[in-house]
């Protein structure tokens, strides 16, 4: 299947580079361009695409809200977050509104090839250590846990709860199962079921979910 992809960036070099490289892939078509997070929305509602690569400093509506009313709109759609330095505040109130990783703009084609397909397969960007380390650093800044997440953990059964703070810790489905010593279908059932217990959409926001409710420390 080719995966659909909606480039948004108020940059227009930017775009039309991303859109090059993300054509020049067999499996990957972009299917449209936005220059603010307020056309994204628009152009998210038209066009349907699996994955938006969202930039987050935009006029008129910035990514961060843009995410956020995708998420609420579309279900399917993934947001993928495009920012300039790593240790972004803004890159993490992205992913709290529910983008399912970030890539810098910096990236190689092949890292930006390979963040579209993960995402759009539903998983999260979540492997790249610097991805925990910006979950880690502003988690570590509240100065207590989020009640909300401290009351919905109760819901959990003890496995459950291992599970996610394996997520928080970045292993995937198959390292969980060996940690675990279970099999690895038996791992994606407890993963479904944390993130409907939970009310959450991916792997990233579980462990910004985890990190926020001090079931991983932050170091």
């Amino acid at each position: 299947m080719t995966i659909r992809v909606l480039v948004v960036d108020d940059q227009v070099m930017v775009r039309e580079g991303f859109s090059v490289l993300l054509n020049a892939m067999p499996d990957i078509e972009v299917v449209g361009e936005a220059v603010n997070g307020r056309e994204a929305v628009r152009q998210v509602a038209a066009l349907r695409p699996d994955v938006v690569l969202m930039d987050i400093r935009m006029p008129e509506m910035n990514g961060i809200d843009a995410t956020r009313e995708v998420v609420a709109a579309d279900g399917d759609a993934k947001v993928l977050v495009l920012t300039t330095f790593d240790l972004d505040e803004y890159v993490y109130q992205a992913l709290r509104a529910g983008a399912s990783g970030f890539l810098l703009k910096d990236a190689s084609a092949r890292q930006l090839a390979d963040g579209v397909r993960v995402v759009a397969a539903g998983e999260a960007l979540l492997a790249p250590t610097v991805t925990r380390r910006l979950i880690t650093e502003f988690a570590k800044r509240a100065e207590s846990p989020r009640m909300a997440p401290l009351s919905r953990v109760g819901e959990l059964t003890e496995r459950e709860t291992e599970v996610l703070v394996l997520i928080a810790q970045g292993l995937s489905n198959a390292e969980i199962a060996a940690h675990l010593v279970v099999a690895e279908s038996t791992i994606k059932t407890h993963v479904s079921r944390v993130l409907v217990k939970l009310g959450l959409r991916d792997r990233t926001q579980a462990a910004v979910f985890a990190y926020e409710a001090r079931l991983v420390t932050p170091r």
